[in-house]
């Protein structure tokens, strides 16, 4: 056991992450009504949150690693995001998107 991290300092750094996290999260409310934004500033970080949240999910759907994950994945999340553009239900999407993927998978498509 001694070639393991001390037990102290990583409940040290557990509590500070979770105690910095926490007032990150706290100071969003905190200081949106101190700070105002013109609404051309307001509008482009909407749009930027959506553009970020895309490319995410487009990296996690298109890759693996460092190589192109296959087709079945983002067949599986395309039908996913056609699910929930169409307001399925969440459960609904998430088993549909996964259902697909493995089924392309069982069917032999990479």
């Amino acid at each position: 056991m001694s070639d393991s991290i001390p037990m102290l300092p990583a409940l040290v750094a557990m509590f500070a992450l979770a105690a910095g996290t926490f007032l990150l999260r706290l100071s969003g409310p905190a200081l949106r009504a101190r700070v105002t934004f013109p609404e051309r500033a307001e509008k482009l970080l909407e749009v930027s949150a959506v553009v970020l949240l895309a490319a995410l999910a487009a990296t996690t759907a298109l890759t693996e690693e460092d190589a192109f994950a296959g087709a079945a994945r983002p067949i599986g999340v395309l039908v996913g995001g056609v699910l929930a553009w169409r307001k399925a239900p969440f459960l609904v999407v998430v088993l549909a998107a996964a259902g697909t993927a493995a089924l392309l998978r069982l069917a032999g498509v990479p």
